[in-house]
């Protein structure tokens, strides 16, 4: 039998809350601070923001490092940092590694120096006024500020670790298969511990990116409804230690398929999908009535929810309660496999965490299977048998990952 893996610690920051506890707070009330109207530089977008002032900074050595998208990440990781900490005491910092999920890295920081003016003497990366989605910096804008890879070796300086620190970069799958990598490295008794999730923060690239592909909606996003009309794009941050170190929560399975049917649609069948979810319940030795509760990828795009909903009938044929959280944080993209793992771990580490609401309009697409879709107050029933739970995650270019926990 593989060796298992356990998530021990959780660290999130996103549209429903500044930490886990106001996370808890707002899943139990089903609302979102942070989702609504921002301004962007064509007009006004519905989107999911991070509300806090995000003071935490890079070490002075990292200064140059210093932008809003490193800032969400460290604000993240400040939550966990008593079990990192017990992590570097117990098997030493060269034994830690670190995998981050992204997508945006620090593009914001970009856009907002190249729309400065530029006099003459003067050159455009060397200074850097920041705008209302830009950490409050004073250092100058750099280049590695927006490297993809930069991400994970940047906190692994910033906690002064020393194992193996890479970042994965899959569009809306990024940090979903980060946990497969991290889990990877500790049955390849490379690490004793990792550090796993991912982070992605607003920016004109991408707000403007799906508006030109005509997948954004102008009101908060409605899932699985007849009426959907596209995402809201978020921000946000989520990571986890992860070791072999037995603890309450596991990641019992992990699926992942690439059908590449299409660089940004879905194959209509989900036939990779499903292939990611089936191969999740195999590496975790369940049957699909096993799972109490599954978190959807749920876009509201008319092609993701239609693929979505007939996959979901397929592998659930005697139906789950399934949600679709992207309402309360807005579509996160490279922290989205993250962030919405950590809210399915929540209802595992806590008993009184209620199941995520679906929020929408109630009005089903006649066209779709019917889902069981938690729109009321639902716990995962107590009991003594091991629980699990499913988060889906399904990107551009038909990269797929489906992983699986286990109380």
């Amino acid at each position: 039998m593989a060796l298992p893996v356990y998530l021990h610690a959780l660290g999130m920051v996103n549209a429903l809350g500044d930490d886990v506890a106001s996370i808890v707070d707002a899943l139990a009330r089903a609302e979102a601070p942070g989702m609504g109207p921002i301004s962007t530089r064509t007009g006004v977008a519905f989107a999911g923001s991070v509300k806090a002032a995000l003071d935490v900074a890079p070490p002075a050595p990292l200064a140059l490092y210093d932008c809003r998208n490193n800032r969400l990440l460290l604000a993240a990781l400040a939550q966990i940092r008593p079990a990192i900490e017990a992590a570097r005491e117990r098997y030493g910092a060269g034994r830690i590694g670190v995998v981050l999920g992204t997508s945006t890295s620090g593009i914001g920081a970009v856009e907002t120096t190249f729309a400065q003016p530029v006099h003459a003497g003067q050159c455009a990366t060397q200074h850097h006024t920041h705008d209302a989605h830009d950490a409050p910096a004073a250092s100058p804008f750099d280049y590695r500020q927006m490297e993809i890879g930069t991400l994970a070796p940047f906190a692994a300086a910033a906690l002064d670790l020393g194992g193996p620190a890479f970042t994965i970069s899959t569009a809306c799958t990024s940090s979903a298969k980060a946990f497969v990598s991290a889990r990877r490295l500790l049955r390849a008794n490379l690490c004793d511990a990792v550090i796993v999730g991912g982070v992605d923060s607003l920016c004109e690239l991408t707000l403007q990116g799906f508006a030109s592909l005509d997948s954004t909606s102008a009101v908060r996003a409605n899932p699985m409804s007849v009426h959907r009309r596209g995402i809201n794009i978020g921000e946000g941050a989520a990571v986890f230690l992860m070791s072999r170190e037995e603890g309450p929560v596991m990641l019992a399975g992990a699926g992942e398929s690439s059908d590449a049917h299409h660089i940004s649609a879905p194959d209509p069948q989900g036939t990779g999908g499903e292939l990611a979810l089936r191969a999740a319940l195999a590496d975790a030795d369940v049957g699909a009535a096993a799972i109490g509760y599954v978190n959807l990828h749920a876009t509201a795009t008319i092609k993701n929810d239609e693929m979505e909903a007939h996959l979901m009938a397929r592998v659930f044929p005697d139906g789950v309660a399934a949600s679709g959280t992207k309402p309360l944080t807005g579509h996160t993209l490279g922290a989205a496999g993250a962030s919405e793992l950590g809210l399915a771990w929540l209802t595992l580490a806590h008993a009184d965490v209620a199941l995520p609401r679906h929020l929408w309009d109630g009005q089903a697409d006649p066209a779709l299977p019917a889902l069981d879709l938690v729109e009321d107050l639902r716990h995962l029933p107590r009991g003594t048998a091991r629980q699990y739970v499913m988060s889906n995650s399904f990107a551009f270019g038909g990269s797929n990952v489906s992983l699986i926990l286990a109380r």
